[in-house]
């Protein structure tokens, strides 16, 4: 029996454009992530450099773009969060059935902009509805890494066999089964997370 909801954010709550990056960073002069730009990427995700840190490193490899431009094409990935699937979360937080999680890789300029397009006010509702919100550049730990996964289990006694983690990221959810947790690897534009108890109704 599930009772405890791990909730990725990313694709799962908000919608994702995961192509628009890429596309923006290329009219920027940034055309491919070698290995140096993607320890960058996971140092700032977790929280070991600061904005202000990993702006300016950016802007040392690629003087010729702007500080604003290299945040606004790194923000670009970040849409929409739907109103319905706001009050479905706040259903699930009403019922009091389930210990709520969020866990998610994220980094202060992603969640800055979420705040941006979702307002502050909104943003809050979201975040109370959880009993835990666990962001990846806060707790200096990032998924598809094993012990993100125990920090969470041990942090609040979970049985693996009685939790269930949905994330949009194959990989993520490899890694969680292996420690026993149920997963849903949900596929953005096909599923919708407001349909968790028709697609995995074997588990309640």
């Amino acid at each position: 029996m599930i009772k405890t909801l791990l909730f990725d954010f990313g694709d799962v709550f908000i919608n994702l454009d995961k192509e628009a990056p890429n596309i923006e960073m290329k009219k920027i002069g940034i055309h491919s992530f070698s290995n140096e730009m993607m320890e960058t990427n996971k140092q700032y995700e977790t929280g070991k450099i600061a904005t202000t840190q990993f702006l300016d490193w950016y802007h040392k490899a690629f003087p010729c773009s702007s500080k604003k431009q290299l945040s606004d094409a790194w923000n670009s990935i970040i849409l929409t969060f739907p109103e319905y699937r706001l009050k479905f979360l706040e259903g699930l937080a009403n019922s009091k059935q389930y210990q709520l999680i969020l866990l998610s890789n994220t980094n202060n300029l992603h969640i800055e902009k979420v705040i941006e397009n979702m307002t502050l006010k909104r943003y809050n509702r979201f975040k109370n509805c959880f009993d835990a919100f666990y962001l990846s550049q806060e707790i200096n730990l990032r998924k598809p890494d094993k012990n993100i996964y125990e920090f969470v289990l041990n942090s609040h006694n979970i049985n693996p066999n009685e939790c269930l983690f949905i994330d949009d990221t194959k990989e993520n959810t490899e890694t969680a089964k292996t420690l026993g947790i149920h997963t849903w690897n949900i596929i953005p534009k096909k599923e919708d997370v407001v349909d968790l108890f028709q697609i995995k109704k074997v588990l309640f």
